[in-house]
């Protein structure tokens, strides 16, 4: 890895308006070449409030947390060489995550240690009920089956982590929605990618989550998780 990697961040975003202007103004001044905001069918002013707090803003009107970081991941592999991005990070807009702690999450692939590193919020700070308690046991079954049948000990699916970008290409990454994360993490143990967990810190989100804030959201996202360890196997 190069001394001074370019650096670009993805995030989808759905109906975010009251809480994405915090994210993007609290990653680090200075350390990303280029913060993406993928608006994914927001009914609200996600977009506009993203634009003003310095962000790209991608439109991606087919909802689904995979087809927004998909139209974030095409737009930076289709910049010109100089420009491509050595090292992508996802970061959800819930402000959720800490932004500023992609710092120390980037760290291991610049000191070649690993070319994928997963933010673990069980390994790391967790304000109470930041992560309701299906969110809990679903990332445990998870990363048991994981365990179990791909060899790769993870602790969790967080959504915030960072990747090298020719790794990320050569996942060949496709689901559209519930099952992006899982995905990653299973393709990435299959093809023996170099990878490394860090504990991240993780608080209640701003809003209502979309997929564990709801039944329907959180049967859909557990249903989709185990199909997609078992798919790729």
């Amino acid at each position: 890895m190069v001394a001074k990697p370019l650096i670009n961040v993805i995030i989808p975003a759905y109906n975010e308006e009251k809480s994405i202007a915090q994210v993007v103004q609290d990653i680090p001044e200075g350390f990303v070449d280029e913060v993406i905001v993928v608006n994914n069918n927001s009914k609200d002013l996600t977009a506009k409030v993203a634009a003003a707090a310095g962000a790209t803003v991608l439109h991606e009107l087919n909802p689904g947390y995979g087809n927004a970081c998909l139209k974030g991941i095409a737009y930076a592999a289709a910049k010109p060489e100089h420009q491509r991005p050595d090292i992508i990070v996802f970061l959800d807009g819930d402000y959720s995550d800490y932004p500023q702690e992609m710092v120390q999450l980037v760290q291991p692939i610049v000191d070649g240690q690993a070319d994928m590193v997963i933010g673990s919020r069980a390994l790391g700070q967790r304000e109470a009920g930041a992560m309701m308690p299906q969110q809990i046991f679903g990332n445990w079954l998870a990363t048991t089956l994981i365990r179990l049948f791909y060899g790769a000990r993870f602790t969790d699916l967080g959504p915030f982590r960072a990747i090298r970008m020719d790794t990320l290409l050569a996942l060949g990454m496709c689901d559209r929605n519930y099952g992006w994360t899982v995905e990653m993490q299973a393709k990435a143990a299959k093809q023996k990618v170099k990878y490394v967990e860090l504990p991240v810190s993780y608080r209640k989100r701003i809003g209502v989550s979309k997929v564990s804030g709801t039944v329907k959201g959180t049967v859909m996202a557990g249903y989709k998780i185990i199909l997609t360890i078992f798919k790729y196997l």
